[in-house]
């Protein structure tokens, strides 16, 4: 179930700054590092079924949660530090990870996440085992971009280490076929360029703000929270949950090419947002679909389109689709072979992180009248007691008066 306290940690980490001893050219923060991570994870999981391999995307999907949550604990402990700790001190280690779950207890007991939380740290998952490798690789492969990006701007005896550090960690995964291509800068390498182009957008960028949030960043914001807000639906199928969360990740993929606009403006006229709409599905099909492989390219198109209705494909290419009532979803759909997705929660979970964008700059000192008048747009959609899809999000907002 998503609280106030859950959306307020998972916040944290658009604050927790990489790269910090290092010339920066932009500024580089955790949350959109795992965005991008995700977003690999996703591109490279899907080769490695192309190929026959099996991929369990709901562990997936909770260690990547994990893995955030552990980095907002020990944000101020570097990673090559962590990792010499590991080696060297095993027993610590295991003291670091016990007090990170302490850290979490009170705030993920009524999710049935802090067990599963437990049982990833102490109880990992053999190097061999393909969802790892495919995670672990992502989680490499977004920290060399990052790398590329700023090394240019720094002297060479300022990253050299690093670059022979990082192309160690990475050889191990060379047999990923994403990985390859990657490498070798091939279509899945022109993918993620364009969208890592969403890392560059700022959001609200009309307005002073802090923390600033990239539309890449706002966009795994929206999974994670889609991801809890699901989680307190009772029994819903992790095969639902994946539509849900990559569904969310994805939502605002054409603004890779057709950039952010703010929603003010999206309804200035009547007819505007039905024409932006068919503008980003049109510069989609021309400039993304090329570089996407067919063997998920239909599924990802799926999640974009339509992407805020209860919804589910009629057809085996999944270009047909069939809108459904939340409870209809919940009472026939929820099972191992559905393509049902809950757009109406990642709705609210767009709602939700955008309410909170708005919401901590305010109260970190920074306001405007775009941040008043959007934060209280947003409050006002949901009163008291008002519940939709099954989620009680009237009371969410509460908690923030």
């Amino acid at each position: 179930m998503l609280t106030k306290e859950i959306a307020l940690k998972l916040f944290e980490a658009f604050s927790i700054e990489r790269w910090n001893d290092l010339v920066r050219p932009f500024e580089l923060n955790e949350m959109d590092k795992s965005a991008e991570k995700m977003v690999l994870a996703y591109i490279i999981g899907k080769y490695e079924e192309n190929r026959g391999g099996e991929v369990d995307w709901d562990w997936i999907i909770h260690a990547s949660l994990f893995d955030l949550l552990r980095k907002i604990a020990l944000c101020d402990i570097k990673s090559p530090v962590q990792r010499m700790i590991r080696s060297k001190y095993p027993s610590e280690y295991k003291k670091l990870n016990e007090w990170v779950i302490g850290q979490y207890e009170g705030l993920l007991e009524n999710t049935g996440l802090i067990e599963a939380f437990r049982d990833y740290l102490f109880n990992e998952k053999p190097d061999n085992f393909l969802s790892k490798r495919i995670l672990r690789c992502a989680h490499k492969y977004s920290a060399m971009r990052e790398f590329e990006m700023i090394s240019v701007v720094n002297e060479p005896f300022r990253v050299n280490h690093i670059q022979q550090a990082l192309l160690k960690d990475i050889e191990v995964y060379l047999d990923l076929r994403g990985l390859q291509l990657l490498i070798a800068k091939q279509k899945p390498y022109q993918f993620l360029m364009i969208i890592e182009q969403l890392r560059f957008q700022t959001r609200w960028n009309q307005t002073p703000r802090i923390p600033k949030t990239s539309v890449l960043g706002h966009s795994l914001y929206v999974a994670l929270l889609t991801f809890f807000i699901s989680k307190g639906i009772p029994s819903m199928h992790p095969k639902r949950l994946y539509n849900n969360f990559f569904s969310a990740l994805f939502h605002d993929l054409p603004e890779a090419v057709t950039r952010d606009i703010i929603s003010p403006v999206k309804q200035a006229t009547e007819g505007l947002p039905s024409i932006v709409k068919e503008i980003e599905e049109d510069v989609l099909q021309s400039d993304l679909v090329p570089l996407m492989e067919d063997f998920y390219v239909d599924e990802l198109l799926y999640f974009t389109s339509d992407e805020f209705s209860n919804r589910i494909a009629i057809d085996s290419c999944l270009k047909k689709t069939q809108k459904l009532s939340f409870e209809e979803i919940n009472t026939l759909h929820n099972k191992a072979d559905t393509t049902a997705i809950d757009g109406e929660l990642v709705r609210l979970a767009d709602h939700a992180a955008a309410f909170i964008e708005a919401d901590r700059s305010i109260k970190f000192g920074i306001s405007s009248e775009q941040l008043k008048e959007g934060r209280d747009n947003i409050r006002n959609l949901y009163p008291a007691g008002k519940i939709l899809s099954g989620f009680p999000i009237g009371d969410f907002y509460t908690q923030f008066l």
